[in-house]
């Protein structure tokens, strides 16, 4: 669907006689990370942090200790084990388990290096990924990673911490891929079979693929509560009147020259985006998974708001 040149990534390499040039460029990714943190760790503190609590509840509940029976508790809640040893009525006292396993899941491969408007896509996702992280840090919350193209590109385990926060940042903006079409069945194959403790999973994509992994999907979201977000780019659903123009799919490397100056094949190509996103919203809506809609070109944080107050909503209502 995407048929726009990705821009070129910066390579770290590992040698410690890094040339000139490669310092200017770890320099000017650090200090990316560095900036991601600080704006995502402050909008969680100013309010996220609050509305992502709300929004994603624990996977039970965790027995806590016992207490004498009082008038208006529960009569199945007396333990008559314990009630029988004392010589009067004692109750299980239960907490709610609030701590979970957050996954989040980012879509590397070549399409997401396009940015018409500001950031690429992959920078987004990488901004997006850390507000998530760091809410659920705050939640004490493990965090995982997993990022893929085609195949799985890299597996980081739940874990808690700045470091490790950081790192997860580090490697969506930086990670190399081998892929470079977009492909949901690794991960999907990850968390069917691999993960066994029902966790909670951001899917972040452009989406931009071909394969029917309806049942699959399905399978995952019973399993996990799978949140898709998806991420584009407002160049990908209208083209502007730019003349004649050649265009490549960063993905397979397919080229086609289009005179964009045309409103016909304007108007053809941005009907043929708006059915395709129309599928795509549709099947995630028939799947019943939650998707959020993000753009390069637009701040993300009202989008992200109004989504966490529809959960919230929705725990209330069921």
């Amino acid at each position: 669907m995407s048929l726009f040149k990705s821009r070129p990534k910066p390579k770290v390499g590992s040698d410690e006689h890094l040339s000139e040039h490669t310092r200017s460029e770890v320099t000017e990714i650090l200090r990316r990370v560095r900036k991601i943190e600080l704006r995502t760790r402050g909008l969680v503190r100013e309010s996220f942090g609050g509305e992502y609590h709300s929004s994603f509840k624990g996977d039970g509940i965790d027995f806590e200790d016992f207490r004498e029976y009082q008038p208006g508790d529960e009569v199945r809640s007396i333990d008559w084990n314990v009630t029988a040893r004392m010589g009067h009525p004692f109750v299980k006292k239960f907490i709610e388990e609030r701590e979970m396993t957050v996954f989040v899941c980012v879509d590397i491969s070549a399409s997401g290096n396009y940015g018409s408007h500001g950031p690429s896509k992959r920078e987004l996702m990488a901004e997006v990924a850390a507000l998530l992280t760091f809410s659920a840090l705050q939640n004490k919350d493990k965090v995982g990673l997993i990022l893929f193209t085609d195949e799985i590109e890299l597996y980081l385990p739940p874990k808690k911490g700045t470091g490790h926060a950081l790192r997860i940042i580090r490697e969506i903006l930086l990670h190399e891929p081998n892929g470079h079409k977009t492909s949901l069945e690794g991960p999907i194959h990850i968390l069917k079979n691999a993960i066994r403790r029902r966790s909670l999973v951001f899917m972040l994509s452009d989406f931009l693929f071909e394969e029917d992994l309806a049942a699959d999907l399905r399978i995952v979201n019973r399993k996990h509560d799978l949140v898709a977000i998806q991420i584009s780019d407002p160049a990908e659903l209208a083209i502007p009147s730019l003349g004649q123009v050649r265009l490549e799919d960063p993905e397979t490397g397919q080229q086609v020259e289009i005179n964009t100056s045309s409103p016909r094949v304007r108007a053809a190509y941005e009907s043929a985006a708006a059915e395709w996103q129309e599928e795509v919203d549709q099947q995630f809506k028939r799947l019943s998974i939650d998707k959020l809609s993000l753009r390069t070109d637009e701040e993300y944080v009202p989008a992200l708001h109004g989504f966490f107050k529809r959960r919230t909503s929705a725990e209330i209502a069921g």
